[in-house]
């Protein structure tokens, strides 16, 4: 799906305000999981948490709330190139605020809540991540590109944005088999791992590197740097 070329970016406001649509959505999933977890631990002495959800029960609870309610916005305000691609954008706003809103229970496993505002997150989290999958699989590829310069950087961000869906989804698996599958042993060894925190920041940071990059700052800004740093030296 074409793009319009950076030249232009400088004179549509409205391009403008969708990159930093894009870049807002990156920029907190980049930062989430590192205020919440070490920082949160350095800073407040707030211990790692089996899961980010569960932060909504420590002092950091405003901030995982009004992170996640900021994406929902940025994610409602967010259209695409179609029809398929704005309810994609609703549908992935309803879910993060689902997750902010609808706390899961205190000291409980994801899958076996003990109220349905517990369950209500535990799917609208399982949403949420698809939702971002789909995104970095289905509608951020692009097959073309208008401008000379950025078309030299289509394989490098379809990469980055097929390995993101990929990632996220094998993430998803990860988690799904640790809930479902695991034996009590080995699932109580991965839980003294915290090692769905972990699971779920390498997702958050897949689909954060994919935002990032349809918002020009991975790959298409480095790359056309690199690429006009280049042309002066052979021009010497």
């Amino acid at each position: 799906m074409p793009e319009s070329s950076p030249s232009q970016h400088h004179n549509h406001p409205l391009v403008l305000s969708y990159l930093g649509i894009r870049r807002a959505i990156g920029l907190s999933g980049l930062i989430l999981p590192v205020v919440l977890g070490p920082l949160g631990w350095l800073i407040l002495d707030v211990e790692i948490q089996d899961n980010m959800s569960s932060y909504y029960h420590t002092p950091l609870r405003d901030l995982f709330v009004g992170t996640l309610c900021a994406m929902g916005v940025f994610l409602y305000c967010y259209r695409g190139y179609g029809w398929i691609e704005d309810w994609t954008a609703n549908i992935g706003s309803a879910a993060a605020l689902g997750v902010a809103l609808f706390p899961l229970d205190y000291a409980s496993d994801p899958l076996y809540q003990r109220s349905l505002v517990g369950y209500l997150h535990s799917f609208s989290g399982g949403v949420f991540f698809l939702t971002l999958a789909t995104y970095s699989l289905y509608h951020f590829p692009s097959r073309g590109h208008s401008d000379p310069e950025m078309a030299n950087h289509i394989a490098e961000r379809n990469l980055v944005y097929y390995t993101s869906g990929v990632v996220i989804l094998l993430s998803m698996i990860a988690m799904g088999s640790y809930l479902l599958l695991l034996p009590v042993e080995w699932k109580r060894w991965l839980n003294d791992l915290n090692f769905l925190f972990w699971a779920e920041w390498v997702a958050v940071w897949a689909f954060a590197a994919a935002w990032l990059t349809k918002g020009h700052i991975i790959v298409a800004e480095i790359g056309i740097d690199l690429l006009a740093y280049s042309r002066r030296l052979v021009d010497r």
